[in-house]
Formats: structure tokens, sequence, C-alpha cells
């Protein structure tokens, strides 16, 4: 499941979350172990930090890992912020309040008993996405409700609930069958035995269904996803409710257990792990929380192994290829487009800039991956790889350069191939599309402005963090000064109020006697 957020354009992958005005956010990865970061209902929140271009305005602050809409997930606290014991309780009052109303126990003694119904007893509400007993029938009355839930139905659970609608925090976009046909086949030709699907629910579901219904050496999956839904269709070691932002297990050391037991099984041999996250997510914490997993799998290696990675395929647009092989230098794209049921832009078929952005970064050798010719691809030699029709050799740069798909052209000044629609241009000293903004926002350094580096990495950052923090505690004396001020002027206006509306009291009383 691509539980795509807002979908960023070329020019936000490549660095910090953007917001107007040439500012943005960025994630700050290394905490205090000592001081564990506050807990929203997602789990453990992320530190973030607001920058602006020139500016030092550094201050950071917590907010909700999976949600970047504040109306799903209203968390935010300053990072230097001190809570009182009553808001710390309401907290977690509020925490609780918003976890699933069954548990994970729950949901699986409720399969057992759904499944043994007869076929006309077998319902499901539209309006609660529910399984439903008899006994719950009469809570349900007057919803939307469908009858004659069968076993195929109950083995296909994505197309049996309703995608999840928010773009910002978790519209579901679920790989068509197409894709997760090729998928399915690719994994096997590879020869492996588990797969690990991290936010894929319709390739675990057909996996599972193709091992029910196959007489071959079955492929064993486990999948974890935030959307809990899921929970009511599969066993413990078959799901678990999983947060791939922040690494967090919703139903704690059981289901990290699980999770743990599925990669080390035979000493972590012929295991996968296929991931498709949120395409508006920051590639920062996702590559955090799969090296997680990855050390995970490693511990059950053995010495002479250890040098091996974990297999991985990561699902993301092309665009945020730096971004991910900054993380994982041994990763490859591939040409392969990956399509989705319900979007309407990234459909297979589609040409031009219509084609699907999205792919499939790798650290397996891309000469062991064969992509469908019947599909639009062919084996370029000279690279030793499968690549699109349209993606043509290019003997300057001595690689196959395209990314989305169509021919690009060489730029001798750039020295390097460029999109088709691209022009090189004097000023910028660069290739860009024809009515670019020559004065346009450029990545780099928000402290600075050099473009060597990040703001995480200037030299001036030191110095910045000290005024900053000296301008938040001169600001947050004078703010205490005035709350002071305010309380006492609006005691004493308390109090005047107080008095004048007993005089009152006593002339009413004076006149009416």
């Amino acid at each position: 499941m691509a539980a795509h957020r807002d979908g960023l354009g070329a020019g936000e992958a490549e660095g910090s979350a953007s917001i107007p005005g040439g500012s943005g956010v960025e994630v700050v990865l290394s905490s205090d172990p000592a001081a564990p970061a506050p807990r929203c209902p997602h789990g453990p929140t992320l530190l973030f930090v607001k920058v602006s271009r020139g500016k030092e305005d550094t201050r950071r602050f917590y907010a909700c890992s999976a949600c970047r809409d504040r109306k799903d997930c209203n968390f935010f606290q300053w990072e230097d912020e001190k809570l009182s014991g009553a808001r710390l309780a309401a907290r977690e009052a509020h925490n609780r309040r918003c976890q699933p109303p069954l548990s994970r126990m729950q949901c699986v003694q409720r399969y057992l008993k759904f499944i043994e119904l007869p076929l006309s007893q077998r319902k499901f509400c539209q309006r609660c996405q529910q399984l439903l007993l008899p006994d719950d029938w009469e809570k349900h009355r007057g919803h939307q409700v469908m009858g004659d839930i069968s076993v195929t139905q109950l083995k296909r659970p994505s197309q049996l609930l309703s995608p999840l609608e928010n773009k910002k925090t978790n519209a579901q976009y679920l790989f068509a069958d197409r894709s997760c046909q090729f998928l399915i086949d690719l994994l096997s030709t590879l020869g492996f035995r588990r797969v690990l699907c991290v936010g894929t629910p319709r390739l675990h579901e057909l996996i599972r269904l193709k091992a029910s219904g196959d007489n071959k050496p079955n492929i064993k999956s486990l999948l974890l996803d935030i959307d809990f839904r899921y929970s009511q269709f599969y066993m413990e070691d078959s799901f678990c409710h999983y947060n791939m932002f922040n690494h967090h297990f919703f139903d704690g050391e059981a289901a990290l257990e699980v999770c743990r037991t599925f990669l080390q099984e035979d000493k972590g041999e012929g295991v996968i792990m296929v991931t498709d996250p949120p395409f508006g997510g920051l590639v920062e914490p996702l590559a955090i929380t799969f090296k997680k997993l990855i050390a995970m799998w490693k511990k059950g290696q053995s010495q002479d192994n250890n040098h091996k990675e974990l297999p991985i395929f990561w699902i993301f647009p092309y665009f945020f290829e730096s971004r991910i092989c900054q993380f994982f230098p041994s990763f490859r794209m591939l040409d392969y487009q990956v399509d989705y049921d319900n979007h309407a832009l990234y459909k297979h078929g589609k040409t031009g800039r219509k084609q699907s952005p999205v792919r499939i970064f790798t650290n397996i050798p891309p000469n062991k991956i064969i992509l469908p010719v019947e599909e639009g691809y062919r084996f370029c030699p000279l690279c030793q790889r499968y690549v699109s029709l349209e993606n043509q050799h290019c003997e300057h740069c001595n690689s196959c350069t395209s990314k989305d798909g169509r021919k690009w052209n060489h730029c001798f000044l750039c020295k390097k191939c460029v999109k088709p629609s691209w022009i090189h241009c004097s000023v910028c000293n660069h290739c860009a599309l024809p009515d670019h903004s020559c004065e346009g926002p450029r990545d780099g350094c928000f402290i600075c402005g050099e473009l060597d580096h990040k703001r995480s990495s200037c030299p001036s950052i030191s110095a910045a963090t000290t005024v900053s923090k000296a301008v938040r505690k001169q600001k947050q004396r004078k703010s205490n000064k005035m709350k002071m001020e305010t309380t006492k002027g609006q005691a004493m206006n308390h109090t005047s109020v107080t008095r004048k509306k007993k005089r009152r009291e006593r002339a009413h009383q004076y006149l009416c006697s």
C-alpha cells in the first residue's frame, strides 16, 4: 500500500520538505536516548526543525511521525517545553482513546468465530469497516451492510475495505494486479521463500492467495502496516500493526517478536523486504527504520555471513533517487514502472510525462532482474540491465540515462543527459525548463547559503544555535513577565468589578425599600 500523502515534486524531493517563502522543515535524527521522544496516538513523535534561508531560527519541535496534517493528529510540542503533570495525564488519556477499539487478540478471536459462521450470517459493515458477528447486528442496524461474505473476499481484504482518502495522511493507492503479479513472479524466480511486506497489503494478500492454491513450495509473507483494519483479517503471525516512520509496533513486544522471528528464520536466509512508503514522507526517518529492520535481521546471521545485506525492494518515485542512495549507496533504480489500481495517473500504458514515476530501488544486482519484454522493456548489453524502450544508451555518459521513461538528451555544457523538455540556461549555468525562474530557490544550506552542504552540517550552526537559544530565553522571560502582569491585572479587575456589583446591589435595595 502506498499511503501517499502530498506528492512532492522533483525539486522538493532533493531537499527538505518545502514550505512557502524559501523555508523548510528538517527531521532531526540524532536525539538524546536519555530523553525519549513524547508519544502521540501513532507512537513516538519525531523531532523537527523549521529553517529559513539566511535566518537562524532553529527552534526544534516534536510532531507526529505519520500525519502531516494537524487535523489528523494535532500533536505539537517544543523541544524545550515543560509540561505539567495534568497535561501529561490528559495526553496519555487522549492517546488511549485514539487506539483501535479492539485488541489484537480480540480481532483474532472474532475472525476465528466469523469464518465458522454459515455464509448467510457473514456480514460486513461498510460504514464501520468491520466484520460483524451476530451479536453486533443490532448495533449496526441502519448502516450499509454487505452480506454473504465469501472466503475469497476474506482473502482479499484490500478489495473489501474502502481505501482511506485523506491525501495528507494515509490515502491508499494499491498496487495493480499486473505489478503485483510481476513482483511475485520475480520474487519466486530469485528464490525467495519469505517476504516482509512493509506497507504493501495487496502484495501480501496475493502472495498468500497464490500459496494456498499452489502445489509448489510456498512463499510466506508477513504484513507490517499502519492500517489497523487489517487486524480483523489475519492471525498474529501474518500481520503487525506498525508505523514505518518511527519503527513502532502498536501491539508491543509480542508483535516485535513476530517480526524478529520471521526475519531470522533459517538464519535469515531466503527473506526479502518489499516496502511502498508514503511518497510525501521524508526519506530520512524511513531509512532509519529500514536500517533497524536490517539490524534485526543481521542478529540472526552467522559470523560468516556478516557481510551480507538484507535484500530490499523499496518502491518510490524516481526523483527520490539521490536521497535514497545517500542512505543506501548500494541501491540501484530499476526502469520498471509500478502502477496502481485506484490512482488516476499512476497506471500502465500511459506515455510521455503521464507515465507512472514510481520505480523499484534495490540492492539486488540489476543484471539478475528480468523485466517483461512484452511490456516494453529491453536488455542493454552495455549497461547489463533491462531498461525501457525509450531509454537510449548515451555514448558520452556511457549509460542508459533516462529516469522517467522518455528519451533524454545529452547536454555537453552540463556534461550529462537531461529531460527532453529542458534547455541550457546561460544565466543559471545549468539546464532547466524554458519558463523557469533564474532567481528561484536552490538547494543548499539555509544558514550560510552555500550549496556544498546542508544546514545540519553547516560550520556556522553552533554559533547560530547559541544565538538562537539566547534569543529564545530572552523571549521566554519576557513572555513569563507579561503573563504574570496579565494575571495580576485580571485579579485587580475582578476585585474592582465585584465591588461595583455590590454597590449596585445596595443601591437597588435602597431604591426598592
